[in-house]
């Protein structure tokens, strides 16, 4: 739908927007543009809402705020917004569908009303890498390119904006897909391990929201998939339209052969041309160069990939202090994630794992801590877990355990061990929110904590 048929279809309508936050505060902001009538529900009260309740206020917003937001949705509303955070399938919005009002999201609207071609990057690890590699590559080759979605800025704000000939590149996460009924031009699963098991009801629902990135496509889209993942590899086989497989371990169309990364029979680049460490990063470009292949030139990949530096809280390098090197990869919030980090040295690392418990089973991580890990430095509420399967691992080796009383303690237990030559490592396996916000807050605090030494 183009925009102005949008605004006319919104204009008077009476819109419930769940959720006062990063991507919905754009969102009232354009719907209030359009004309439409907007009450905002959110459990924080007015005093914590500080001036952005001001500002919205000032537009004409209505509120239901505090721990009973849900239980109010006015009696005319046509239409609600839902939070990603939110599940579609709690009481309030299922009655509320029952009730006829239409239950949607931000980014399904952006979906539906975006004038120009749509990549999109899911998975359990490498989206963030892979959408912004995707970004870098479209921009170096002179489009104008909007990154947004899961990462960013919410590109609702900058809709009016996109022109058809533009690229926008979106990293969706599961909450993000689990309600959409649109899928993008460009699909990209880099690939598919147990995570947010405390939101999905199991892995297998968690399975379903990722395949809703390629489920409504059509045989003009393009399914780019990790064949090397069990997973993803399923998915690629129901693409509707063309399907392009990576793997760095087998036959595929984008491959690995003799270092060197191949589009079918067209040698592409090598890998250690790539500056940033890691077999999992090989797979990161993979997956990019099979997503823009239509859209950039190889001197455009050979350039991008000599000179991007990698993205904050990725294996991202802090500082060398007495021969001890010291990387923030907090965004390793599962043990997949924190494997493939772990994968990226040549030798054993002092690792710094533990975090929020979203209930994902740590025992084959175990096996992986035996084989990279000198010293386990555990800290949060996941570390028994992670001990007893360091532990009950079959290759377990009697390696050193410090557990930490606190963040901070787990950082400087870490440094007071380490020894020249040595490389410490924040990669958690576990979600921040037991310490920390967000995986960024930890990351920080751990740059904070290395810099000061």
């Amino acid at each position: 739908m183009e925009i102005t048929a949008y605004r006319q279809y919104v204009k008077d309508k009476h819109i419930s927007v769940i959720g006062i936050g990063v991507s919905n505060i754009p969102l009232m902001r354009f719907l209030l543009a359009a004309g439409a009538k907007v009450t905002a529900h959110d459990k924080k009260e007015k005093e914590r809402l500080g001036e952005i309740y001001n500002e919205l206020s000032g537009l004409g917003v209505e509120f239901v705020l505090g721990e009973e937001y849900l239980k109010h949705i006015p009696e005319e509303t046509e239409i609600i917004f839902k939070t990603p955070g939110l599940r579609a399938d709690v009481l309030e919005l299922l009655d509320a569908k029952m009730r006829g009002i239409t239950i949607t999201s931000e980014m399904e609207l952006f979906f539906d009303i975006c004038p120009c071609d749509i990549i999109a990057v899911t998975g359990s690890d490498g989206k963030t890498t892979t959408t912004t590699l995707i970004g870098e590559m479209l921009k170096e080759e002179g489009y104008t390119c909007y990154i947004g979605g899961n990462i960013g800025k919410p590109l609702i704000g900058e809709v009016e904006n996109i022109k058809k000939s533009d690229k926008v590149v979106l990293e969706l996460s599961s909450f993000q897909l689990f309600s959409m009924r649109k899928s993008p031009k460009v699909a990209v699963v880099t690939n598919v391990t147990p995570n947010h098991l405390d939101w999905h009801i199991d892995f297998d629902e968690y399975v379903e929201s990722k395949k809703n990135i390629m489920k409504f496509q059509d045989e003009k889209c393009v399914l780019v998939t990790n064949l090397a993942n069990e997973v993803s590899k399923k998915i690629g086989e129901e693409a509707k339209g063309e399907h392009r497989g990576f793997s760095s371990k087998g036959d595929a169309l984008v491959h690995l052969e003799d270092g060197v990364i191949c589009y079918g029979k067209e040698k592409i680049i090598n890998a250690g041309d790539i500056r940033i460490p890691g077999l999992h990063n090989v797979e990161n470009y993979m997956a990019a160069i099979a997503a823009t292949k239509d859209y950039v030139s190889l001197k455009t990949i050979e350039k991008v990939a000599k000179n991007f530096g990698g993205v904050a809280h990725r294996i991202e390098f802090v500082r060398e202090k007495d021969g001890v090197k010291y990387y923030n990869d907090s965004i390793a919030s599962s043990p997949a994630r924190t494997t493939a980090g772990l994968k990226s040295f040549d030798q054993k690392v002092i690792l710094i794992a533990g975090g929020y418990d979203k209930k994902i089973p740590f025992d084959d991580f175990g096996k992986v801590v035996n084989e990279y890990v000198k010293t386990l430095v555990l800290v949060g509420v996941t570390s028994d877990k992670i001990e007893k399967a360091a532990k009950n691992a079959e290759n377990f080796k009697d390696i050193e355990i410090i557990r930490a009383t606190g963040f901070e303690d787990a950082v400087v237990s870490a440094k007071n061990c380490a020894k020249n030559g040595d490389v410490v490592l924040l990669s958690p396996a576990c979600a921040s929110f037991d310490l920390f916000d967000n995986f960024e807050q930890r990351g920080n605090v751990f740059k904070e904590i290395v810099m000061n030494f």
